[in-house]
C-alpha cells in the first residue's frame, strides 16, 4: 500500500475561527498605528515653538485628508480616488522638501521628549542651587535671566545661544551672569538638572499692559512665558528683585522663601 502522510490541515471551524480573531484584530492595530502617529505629530507640533505656518499646514492638509477620504468612501469616488492616490507620494515629498529643516530639528532633538528624558532622571538638587544663586545675584544684584524647561522644548533657543551643557551648578550661573563676562547678555536655558545653553535670545512681550518700569529681561521672560510653558526667574539688575514668568502672567517682587515654594511645585517634590 503507498504511503499517505497525515492530514494536518485545522478543522474547517478552527480555521474560522482564527480568521475571524485576525478579522477583529487588525483594525484596532491599524487604529492604534494611525493614533500613535498623529499623537507624535501633534505633540512635536504644539509641544515646541514650531512654526505658525508648519501649524496651520498641518492641520489644513490633515482636514483636507480627512475630508477626501470621508468623501471618497460615501460617494464611492472612484476618480478622485486614483487622483488623490496618484499625487499623495507628490505631497509628502514636496512636504519633506520645503519643511526639511523643521523636520531635521524634530529628529535631532526627539531625544528632548520628556517621555524619553524621564528614563535617564536622577534625583538632584536643583532647587537648593537655583536658590542659591537667585539669593546671591538679588542681594549683589545682578541681572538674570533663567528659563527651566517643561513639557515645550526650548531647542530653537538653545541652537541660537551658546552651549554650555553642564551639570546646574549656583556658582556656575553666578558665573555666567557676571556684569563682565562674554555670556551675560541673554538668557540661561535649564532643562532637567542641567544648564543647556547660555546667551539665548527670548522673544520679547507685546503686550502693553505689562508695567513700563520693567526691562528688557521682564519682557523677554513674559515673552517666553506667552508662547511657551516655560517657568522663567528673573532678577532686576536695578533693584534686586525676583519675578517668576508662567503661563502668560508675571509674579513680580516675590521673596526667596515664595520663590522657594513655586518651585518646589514646579518639581513636584522637595528635593533635598
Amino acid at each position: 500500500m503507498p504511503f499517505v502522510a497525515p492530514c494536518t490541515a485545522l478543522p474547517q471551524n478552527a480555521e474560522d475561527g482564527f480568521g475571524g480573531w485576525v478579522d477583529v484584530v487588525k483594525p484596532l492595530v491599524e487604529i492604534g498605528i494611525f493614533a500613535t502617529l498623529f499623537y507624535v505629530v501633534l505633540r512635536f507640533l504644539w509641544g515646541t515653538r514650531g512654526s505658525t505656518l508648519l501649524k496651520g499646514l498641518g492641520m489644513l492638509l490633515g482636514a483636507a485628508i480627512f475630508l477626501a477620504f470621508l468623501l471618497i468612501q460615501l460617494l464611492a469616488l472612484d476618480r478622485v480616488a486614483w487622483v488623490v492616490e496618484q499625487l499623495a507620494p507628490s505631497v509628502v515629498l514636496a512636504v519633506v522638501v520645503v519643511f526639511h529643516p523643521e523636520i531635521r530639528r524634530a529628529i535631532v532633538h526627539l531625544g528632548d521628549v520628556r517621555v524619553f528624558r524621564s528614563l535617564f532622571m536622577r534625583d538632584t538638587k536643583v532647587v537648593p542651587r537655583l536658590l542659591r544663586a537667585i539669593s546671591r545675584l538679588s542681594k549683589e544684584r545682578t541681572g538674570a535671566l533663567i528659563a527651566i524647561e517643561r513639557e515645550a522644548s526650548l531647542s530653537e533657543l538653545t541652537d541660537n545661544g551658546i552651549t554650555i551643557d553642564a551639570e546646574l551648578n549656583s556658582y556656575l550661573l553666578e558665573s555666567i551672569f557676571f556684569p563682565k563676562s562674554p555670556l551675560h547678555d541673554g538668557g540661561v536655558v535649564v532643562r532637567d538638572d542641567r544648564i543647556v545653553a547660555a546667551s539665548c535670545l527670548f522673544p520679547l512681550s507685546q503686550n502693553p499692559d505689562i508695567d513700563k518700569r520693567l526691562g528688557t529681561r521682564h519682557r523677554a521672560a513674559l515673552g517666553l512665558a506667552e508662547e511657551t510653558d516655560a517657568f522663567v526667574l528673573v532678577v532686576s539688575e536695578e533693584t534686586g528683585a525676583v519675578s517668576i514668568a508662567s503661563g502668560g502672567k508675571l509674579d513680580h517682587g516675590l521673596t526667596i522663601e515664595q520663590l522657594e515654594e513655586r518651585l518646589n511645585e514646579l518639581y513636584g517634590r522637595r528635593q533635598s
